[in-house]
């Protein structure tokens, strides 16, 4: 007759309004707080994640996803080209010619990364062009020497398009009245925007020009190898294994994995700190049962003398707590499931009723707040809290498991 009194008495202590009201109201605050914490970390973690794939999509579209380079330069270039296109995966190969140099207006000078492209190639104009508010790509020309400088960078400068600034290279130039430093006069033609590093440290110049300045010839500094995947690592393997020891390659992973890792670091991060949401209301699981226990310390007498041992008493309590942190988990998944889907929306009708811009487009390089929904990080919260629920009803139930029926019914008036 016992198998289902836990359950009953558990369920019925939770929905109580005879005298127990304060700790009904702690056991529905209980509930709130466990559906809160769970809505909040599903919520923010899926911005943080929506935030991370912005930015490695708009930097994915600017950067190549692998760089195959050489100090001396690629005399062979043409053939490798060819090579590497037949591989798996690979969209598009294109050559290009990088190198440090410092650009200077006025009394303003700033180190930047040096970047020869071919405005003529679809896969390399493209992506420049979808991120450029000011300029066109189609006026740098070979011979014009031409700039295309990120939004970050023209603002430290201090440069709109049509200014003309000092390229200094590092490299000397002999001469018979002494060494002097090659420095070439270079206008702008456009600023990109991507929202990322990359748009205070690179300048774009046509490849003919960068060659010129470099002192080439008809060598190029690497290739850039563009993948229909960026995301899988079978491509980057194959082609690992085809290369000779004398070209060295590197992956996007490679070359921006402090900012990755940073941003990975920073979700953790939040993630703990807003589980202590959840652990506040798993103590709030255990105050509301300990002052629940000794509220119905008669009826645990009665439930005694009439042979419900230790194990019943105990497991009455473990299903009333248990009950009300799962629910409020199982709340605070589905709610938030369904704001972190539309927080997009939510926020932009936020915007547009009380008419202030979270985000001002002028000066971030987002318009809505991106948001994307994992199913691991819902598994992994959900989980999280109630496990945290589950923990909290052990110390309280095994204190209702230890009334002694006699000292109980002494007491009670």
């Amino acid at each position: 007759m016992f198998i289902n009194l836990p359950f009953f008495i558990g369920l019925r202590y939770i929905s109580s309004k005879r005298r127990e009201g304060f700790v009904s109201f702690v056991s529905l605050f209980s509930f709130c707080a466990m559906a809160l914490g769970v809505m909040a970390l599903i919520v923010v973690l899926s911005v943080m994640n929506g935030f991370d794939r912005e930015i490695k999509t708009r930097i994915l579209n600017i950067i190549p996803h692998i760089t195959l380079q050489n100090a001396r330069g690629i005399e062979d270039w043409v053939d490798w080209s060819s090579k590497l296109a037949q591989v798996p995966g690979v969209s598009a190969v294109t050559p290009f010619v990088d190198g440090p140099a410092m650009l200077t207006f006025g009394n303003r000078f700033q180190g930047i990364s040096l970047q020869g492209i071919d405005p003529a190639l679809p896969q390399e104009a493209s992506p420049i062009s979808e991120h450029l508010i000011f300029g066109d790509m189609r006026q740098l020309q070979p011979g014009s020497f031409g700039v295309v400088l990120g939004s970050m960078l023209a603002q430290g400068l201090g440069v709109i398009t049509g200014d003309t600034l000092l390229l200094t290279l590092p490299q000397v130039t002999v001469t018979p009245v002494g060494i002097f430093p090659r420095v070439k006069r270079v206008t702008v033609v456009g600023i990109f925007q991507v929202g990322a590093q990359v748009d205070e440290g690179i300048a774009f110049i046509h490849i003919a020009d960068a060659r010129r300045l470099l002192r080439l010839g008809d060598r190029v500094k690497g290739l850039r190898v563009i993948l229909a995947d960026p995301f899988s690592d079978s491509a980057a393997a194959t082609i690992r294994a085809q290369l000779p020891d004398h070209i060295e390659m590197s992956t996007w992973q490679e070359s921006l994995g402090s900012l990755f890792r940073a941003i990975r670091m920073e979700k953790m991060v939040v993630g703990l700190l807003l589980m202590v949401i959840v652990g506040v209301a798993a103590f709030n699981i255990v105050a509301s049962l300990v002052l629940m226990v000794n509220d119905k310390r008669k009826d645990i007498a009665v439930l005694r003398t009439m042979g419900a041992d230790a194990s019943t008493i105990t497991a009455v309590f473990r299903i009333q707590g248990g009950v009300v942190g799962i629910v409020g988990v199982v709340t605070g998944v589905l709610v938030g499931c369904v704001v972190a889907v539309n927080v997009g929306a939510i926020v932009a009708g936020l915007e547009s009723l009380f008419g202030f811009y979270l985000f001002d487009p002028g000066l971030y390089f987002i318009r809505r707040l991106p948001s994307q929904l994992l199913w691991q990080d819902v598994v992994l919260i959900a989980t999280a809290g109630v496990v945290l629920s589950l923990l909290a009803t052990l110390y309280p139930a095994a204190r209702a498991g230890q009334v002694q029926p006699a000292e109980a019914l002494r007491y009670d008036h």
